[in-house]
């Protein structure tokens, strides 16, 4: 065993402890997360306009404090982007993780001095978790691949702004630079085709043991690696064991995964985002993945089918429930406050507290009342593909509401990277199992209000095309699951017509 494998063995098990305190104590680390949130902010500009001084419980935040998405909370993040100091978090941040928003253009999530390395020792605890757990450490003499966004920023008004991908790259530890790839000029190119192929060719006869990132992009990696060397990524790669992603469910890109690399490989599953670093998997034997109590977040949640009603009840950790979707609302210590990311969260165990995310609250299909979840299709097409060789490279869903004959349907885009024998079974397949998944889909099924779903092929790279002519081909953007109207359907047709 190598000096570095027993150095992050002694590191993983310190890390172990330390987090196990926080662990078997939830409820009252939350209670000190939310008390020196509180503390820390009573004097900033959000602060006084919310009498965060007179703030002694919970119970009086949410009295004070409304739900905000980024609109709402738009004209204070303005103020903090044009220089202003002490609004939203004491000071100024250092960053901001720049992302591009669907009704509001850019969006510029503030990063702090206090939140930043939460970001950092996030990632590294999930590894070295995996490592106290499996006691596995040959990957760490290896290189190492981080697909992500150029680190190269701009700067307005003297905060320096970009991908929050980019942002955390300017902080691998200096332990981990001469593992890490690619290089700094590949990393930094922006067209992300151009970007991968350079990856290629300076990853393809390295000893590479990690690989992290959005699975859908990572394909495009593994697709290039497998043309060039005209062979598995596992043959290509034989000390590759360990595979990292966050952003999307990998189920549905499992089955294709294990083909192109040519075997299974150990999986740990993060869940990051610009806002913060919520959750790592932190068990190989356990669903779903630690809910991060320690870290600057105030964590609450509301019950998604009560979310948009008035006042909906404002749940905190010590009252979540197992099985109910909820939407993740979050307080930071970088100033954003009772901050609804978007994201719906379900927990599968509250000893410890472990998430896994069921989809996004403006993602879903409720065009006939039936409220379907990103959990539940990509549980359908998980379930339809059992037992066959049926692999998927990408998939969407919307509602099909006025269909030339006959009645509303479902329409599953699907792009296949080996396809059914008979497409109308497998269409069944995904049918019943969605029937099973959602007791309104099956109301709706059995009242004839709704036909049985179709599906409609996308052909090979369909979706990065489609991607490509929105202008978000690569980094941190993904497909969504679930629209509740055509407008992706319809751009994808149209692209699929070119």
């Amino acid at each position: 065993m190598s000096v570095k494998s027993i150095a992050a063995k002694i590191f993983a098990t310190i890390i172990h402890k330390k987090t196990q305190r926080w662990v078997q104590n939830p409820i009252e680390t939350q209670q000190k997360v939310f008390q020196n949130l509180i503390a820390s902010a009573k004097e900033t500009q959000f602060g006084k306009d919310h009498n965060f001084a007179a703030i002694k419980s919970f119970k009086d935040f949410a009295e004070q404090v409304p739900i905000r998405d980024y609109e709402a909370l738009r004209p204070y993040v303005d103020r903090v982007v044009k220089g202003e100091e002490n609004i939203l978090w004491k000071g100024k941040p250092i960053y901001f993780a720049k992302t591009s928003g669907t009704t509001s253009g850019a969006k510029y999530i503030p990063l702090t001095q206090e939140s930043m390395p939460f970001h950092i020792e996030a990632a590294r605890n999930a590894i070295l978790n995996y490592i106290y757990e499996t006691g596995k450490t040959d990957f760490v003499n290896g290189k190492m691949i981080f697909l992500q966004g150029s680190p190269v920023l701009d700067e307005k008004n003297g905060i320096k702004h970009g991908r929050l991908s980019g942002i955390v790259a300017h902080f691998v530890p200096k332990y981990l630079q001469k593992n890490r790839m690619p290089s700094w000029e590949t990393n930094c190119i922006e067209d992300w085709e151009t970007k991968v192929d350079a990856i290629v060719g300076e990853t393809f006869n390295e000893n590479m043991t990690v690989i992290s990132g959005i699975p859908s992009w990572v394909q495009m990696y593994f697709e290039k690696l497998e043309q060039k060397g005209n062979k598995a990524v596992g043959e290509i790669f034989k000390n590759f064991n360990l595979f990292i992603y966050g952003g999307v469910n990998y189920e549905p890109y499992r089955s294709k995964f294990e083909n192109i690399i040519g075997r299974k490989v150990d999986s740990i599953e993060l869940f990051p985002a610009s806002e913060g670093f919520f959750a790592y998997q932190d068990s190989q034997k356990e669903n779903g993945m630690l809910l991060l109590l320690n870290s600057g977040i105030f964590y609450e949640f509301v019950k998604s089918d009560e979310f948009f009603t008035d006042n909906p009840k404002r749940y905190t950790i010590g009252e979540v429930e197992l099985n109910v979707n909820y939407v993740l609302i979050i307080s930071t210590n970088a100033g954003l406050w009772a901050y609804n990311i978007g994201d719906t969260v379900q927990f599968t165990s509250l000893k410890p507290y472990r998430v896994i995310v069921s989809g996004r609250i403006k993602h879903y299909i409720s065009a006939f009342g039936e409220h379907v979840i990103g959990k539940e299709v990509e549980c359908a097409l998980k379930v339809a593909m059992q037992n066959s060789n049926i692999r998927v490279n990408e998939f969407t869903v919307a509602p099909q509401i006025a269909p030339i004959v006959g009645l509303p349907f479902h329409e599953w885009f699907i792009e296949f990277e080996n396809e059914p024998e008979n497409l109308e079974e497998f269409a069944i397949k995904i049918d019943n199992e969605m029937r099973i998944q959602n007791s309104y889909y099956d109301d709706l099924i059995v009242g004839k209000v709704l036909k049985k779903l179709v599906i409609s092929k996308v052909s090979k790279k369909g979706f990065q095309d489609y991607m490509k002519s929105i202008e978000k081909l690569g980094g941190q953007n993904k497909i969504p699951r679930l629209s509740n109207d055509r407008k992706i359907a319809d751009l994808l047709k149209r692209t699929e017509k070119r």
